[in-house]
């Protein structure tokens, strides 16, 4: 089965608009149920929402937002949330995401980096952090609870003399996100993704005649984070493209999950394999609603096993489709299917429409059938490029291809399966791990005189950020101390969950970490 047509036409169009018309058609309709408010959920309808949208846009402009100038969001999921990143790509403003589990040396970094004029968050997520020093920071709004200093968020909902002007650039080249990639070395790097990008990608995912294209009448449960792109674009986008409702919950709480499950009548599944595994234990247990309204899921963001969606099907009765990309891809590439025929839950599927895919071997040539090789991909969904960093974006956008650096076949049927990463990215739950981040970490500490970091598999993770450190001399430190100094740093999700202490790092003549050596120990 070749993809080739959209939900609609991408080009030109802004994605602030997209969601707009979307309010208007379906004014009466339920957009977002907020399940981490206090007392009971607050249910927002289409209507409300642009109403939310385009006061809060103006409270912006009058607050001196100016477009091309980027605003921060450093916030759990909640409805505040999808409100603000609209709000912001409607008055031309660059939103860049922050996962809201970073620790104020992260935070700092992402504002520094990216520039951000304002900073949208709640008083609990600052509340121990020092921000001063970040000269072009000069706007902080909180969410829910005070802070020193900040202006309330609410007060932009009120009636503003500020004016929406219209953009000032075209989509195909207007930023409408900035998240934050962990690359392979160094630091996090800012992926511009355009209006065209986002759209594109909803509309290949929204593509008409499978039967797991999310529709109008879903009820899809979100606790995917909004500032993953996974959340953003393949949930809270094209849900609200569509016109059907999004329930949004702040974090994954297995018992919350089943409990919305039920109330909400929640009828799409979006997950990663480790909730898929929760939810089978649970099901195993008797504790998965029987009665349920799900129709299907997708599953994403990690490696997928093939035993694991078959054993979901089995227990719960929801097929699963895996689906594959990157943040730079905003972020689907590929797609499987749950169509009996072309069901291959050992697959990524194939490419979506308007995407080309070859499979590359080391020498440029393309690789036949059920050879392995590079993914090499172009298609209207990729990126600008690395925010400020030519020399990172020329690494990976070749004549207008991106290389993946990951490894994968494809068969005469078309469906493509991951193999291999030449890539030393370590993915936690789904979460990227740059091994160099970590790295730097800890090689801060003072008992730490050089350090290596790769992944090691794990049943319930899919990986595990595993250090191998060599201490300083007549030192002594525990693995659970240095572990809990990179915890104090970097986000939980980055601390090695195993530390072994090894005489040296085995490293090439230029001194690379040879990656390999060290996972040969594991």
């Amino acid at each position: 089965m070749k993809r080739d047509s959209l939900h609609a036409d991408p080009e030109g169009v802004f994605l602030h608009d997209a969601v707009l018309e979307s309010c208007r058609r379906f004014a009466r309709h339920e957009a977002i149920i907020d399940t981490s408010t206090p007392g009971k959920a607050r249910r927002i309808t289409y209507a409300e929402y642009e109403e939310l949208l385009v006061s809060t846009a103006k409270g912006l402009v009058a607050a001196g937002i100016q477009p091309g100038e980027v605003i921060a969001m450093y916030l759990p999921n909640c409805w505040e949330y999808a409100i603000a990143y609209h709000a912001a790509t409607l008055v031309g403003a660059i939103p860049t995401l922050l996962n809201p589990g970073y620790r104020e040396r992260e935070v700092r970094f992402q504002l520094a980096d990216s520039g951000a004029v304002a900073l949208i968050t709640d008083g609990t997520q600052i509340s121990q952090m020092n921000l001063d020093g970040l000269p072009k920071l000069r706007l902080l709004y909180v969410t829910r609870h005070e802070h020193p200093g900040a202006r309330p968020f609410a007060g932009l909902f009120h009636k503003s003399s500020g004016k929406l002007a219209h953009p000032a650039g075209a989509a195909d080249s207007t930023i409408a996100a900035l998240p934050y990639s962990s690359g392979t070395t160094g630091l996090p790097k800012g992926v511009m993704l355009s209006h065209t990008n986002l759209v594109a990608n909803c509309y290949q995912y929204l593509a008409p005649g499978e039967e797991m294209t999310p529709r109008q009448s879903d009820s899809l449960l979100c606790f995917l984070p909004l500032y993953h792109i996974y959340g953003l674009n393949v949930v809270l986008n094209p849900t609200l493209i569509t016109g059907g409702k999004v329930v949004l919950m702040p974090r994954f709480e297995v018992e919350k999950a089943l409990t919305a499950i039920v109330e909400e009548e929640i009828t799409y599944l979006p997950v990663v394999p480790p909730v898929m595994n929760m939810f089978c234990v649970a099901a195993e247990q008797g504790r998965f609603p029987s009665g349920h309204s799900i129709r299907g899921g997708k599953s994403g963001a990690a490696p997928l096993a093939a035993e694991l969606p078959r054993r979901f099907t089995a227990l719960t009765g929801i097929p699963i489709r895996q689906g594959y990309g990157m943040t730079e891809a905003s972020p689907v590439t590929h797609l499987g299917f749950i169509e009996k025929e072309l069901y291959r839950p050992d697959s990524i599927g194939h490419v979506v429409a308007k995407t080309e895919c070859i499979v590359q071997r080391e020498n440029g040539s393309e690789a036949p059938d059920d050879e392995p090789g590079e993914l090499v991909m172009r298609g209207p969904q990729f990126m600008l490029g690395y925010w400020k960093n030519p020399e990172a974006t020329r690494e990976v956008m070749r004549d207008g291809w991106y290389y993946s650096g990951d490894i994968a076949t494809r068969d005469q049927d078309g469906f493509y399966r991951i193999v291999d990463r030449r890539k030393e990215l370590i993915k936690y739950k789904g979460f990227p791990v740059a091994p160099a981040e970590v790295e730097a970490v800890l090689l801060e500490h003072p008992a730490v005189r050089d350090c290596g970091v790769v992944g090691k598999k794990d049943e319930d993770a899919g990986e595990i950020p595993c250090a191998f450190v060599v201490l300083k001399e007549s030192v002594e430190v525990t693995w659970q101390e240095l572990a809990g100094y990179v915890a104090e740093r970097l986000v939980s999700y980055k601390q090695p969950r195993e530390v072994r202490f090894v005489d040296s790092i085995p490293r090439n003549p230029s001194g690379k970490i040879l990656r390999k050596d060290l996972r040969s120990q594991l």
